[in-house]
């Protein structure tokens, strides 16, 4: 089943916007009648609550940035589906950034898969969650990998991760934690950071690799900019406002619309309710 959601996510339960507060420093600049930006969500696959978390993710980011939503959710609980928008040449030219978090592992065909990361690889901004990194991880060629600018094939054990910053200066992380423990999450164990990708936070793998793994970086793969995470397979985590500051301040990152200091450009932070 596909699901489409063209219009901004405003009105909140009052228990929904009461877990979803701003952080004191980031996210104060409402948006001044600017066009908001056009992002894609694709989720679906394996193993993940997608129906939740695609709701969880966009009303979380347009609470604090000024994002319209396309919802597109595909192929159940398989590891082989093939999302069908791929299909079309011009599947990303409408949006102004594509949000990847999906779970289909075992599609390895080379020229499908080339018409996910050439849209990328030409400009378009990218955000890769969770999942999305063993996503296609069959194909025999780096390609995909250097899109998502790690490459990994496995994880441990779900356990808090102890999540430490290393590029406090980075305006993705203004305002995030230097250190900050989550509830039991997957740490993915990362085999290869790419040359374009510059780690910003990691974690300690308890079993495993047992070693620092990047869980949230930045990269460029071609003329695009991608921000990707291994964090959040679970709600709660993605919940968390913490989360939920760093994920948009990715987004704007990737889309150019995030400034030095951690905020929303002029007219990208969150709109007022009317």
């Amino acid at each position: 089943m596909t699901f489409r959601i063209l219009r901004p996510m405003l009105f909140l339960s009052a228990a929904i916007a009461a877990a979803l507060l701003l952080s004191p420093r980031a996210f104060t600049r409402e948006a001044r009648a600017g066009k908001p930006l056009r992002a894609l969500l694709v989720c679906g696959g394996c193993c993940h609550d997608y129906t939740n978390q695609k709701k969880i993710m966009s009303e979380g980011v347009s609470a604090r940035a000024n994002v319209e939503w396309t919802l597109v959710q595909e192929g159940g609980n398989s590891t082989k589906h093939k999302v069908s928008i791929y299909e079309d040449p011009n599947w990303a030219d409408k949006y102004d950034v594509i949000v990847h978090n999906e779970c289909f592992a075992d599609v390895s065909d080379p020229v499908f898969i080339a018409k996910v990361y050439n849209a990328h690889r030409n400009g378009k901004p990218g955000v890769v969650v969770h999942c999305t990194m063993h996503t296609f991880r069959d194909l025999k060629t780096e390609d995909w990998h250097e899109f998502l600018g790690v490459s990994t094939r496995s994880h441990g054990k779900q356990h808090p991760l102890d999540v430490k910053t290393v590029k406090a200066d980075h305006p993705i992380m203004k305002g995030f934690p230097s250190q900050w423990v989550t509830g039991p999450e997957e740490l993915y164990q990362i085999n290869k950071v790419l040359p374009n990708t510059t780690v910003l936070a990691e974690a300690l793998a308890e079993d495993g690799n047992k070693r620092m793994n990047p869980v949230i970086w930045v990269n460029t793969f071609g003329k695009g900019k991608v921000f990707g995470t291994t964090l959040a397979h679970n709600n709660k985590t993605m919940s968390d406002p913490v989360y939920l500051d760093m994920f948009t301040r990715g987004l704007l990152w990737a889309t150019d619309k995030l400034d030095e200091d951690g905020r929303p450009k002029d007219g990208y932070g969150p709109s007022k309710a009317e």
